[in-house]
């Protein structure tokens, strides 16, 4: 039995599922956190839909039915966290997604949690120019170096549709890259 396998039964088994839960959060937790803060940027923000992610999984481990890999599910459940509090947030705001995004953006120059530097904030304002899909298939691919194919269970759509929507974002953001901003 594989160690995914394992990990999910004993999920699901109420007499081990509190230290199966700590042991998945344990393992994914550090890799979510930056898929997340990659959507929402803030720290503060990545660390509340971390929490949301993970108290949905709780609830929902039952229903998993195994069809993709765990690690896919919780990626998935992560990034539709992510964007429901983008949406959220800028609605309570009453402003665009992509006004939102800009602001994030700005937040991140007095981020004390933000390593980066001139050119890695201009990448992000670049990131952030892009659609939705794009920007998700930028982050995955770029950050964190996913397949296509695990990025394919992620998101639900075909490998085919990822690699044009990356090649297409690369070349949005060397062409922002490159302008005169």
């Amino acid at each position: 039995m594989s160690q995914e396998a394992a990990l999910l039964e004993n999920l699901k088994t109420e007499r081990t599922k509190h230290v199966a839960f700590n042991e998945l959060v344990s393992l994914y937790k550090e890799r979510l956190y930056w898929h997340i803060r990659h959507i929402v940027k803030s720290h503060d923000d990545a660390d509340d839909v971390l929490q949301n992610t993970f108290i949905k999984v709780y609830k929902n481990i039952e229903g998993f039915k195994g069809d993709s890999k765990l690690y896919s599910w919780l990626y998935r459940i992560a990034t539709n966290e992510a964007i429901t509090f983008i949406n959220k947030r800028a609605r309570e705001m009453k402003i665009s997604n992509e006004d939102l995004q800009q602001n994030n953006i700005q937040n991140l120059k007095s981020d004390v949690y933000f390593e980066g530097n001139d050119i890695q904030l201009k990448l992000q304002e670049a990131i952030a120019t892009l659609p939705e899909k794009q920007q998700l298939v930028f982050n995955m691919k770029y950050f964190q170096d996913l397949k296509y194919m695990d990025m394919a269970e992620i998101l639900e759509t075909s490998e085919g549709a990822l690699k044009a929507s990356y090649h297409i974002a690369v070349k949005k953001i060397e062409a922002y890259l490159t302008e005169d901003n």
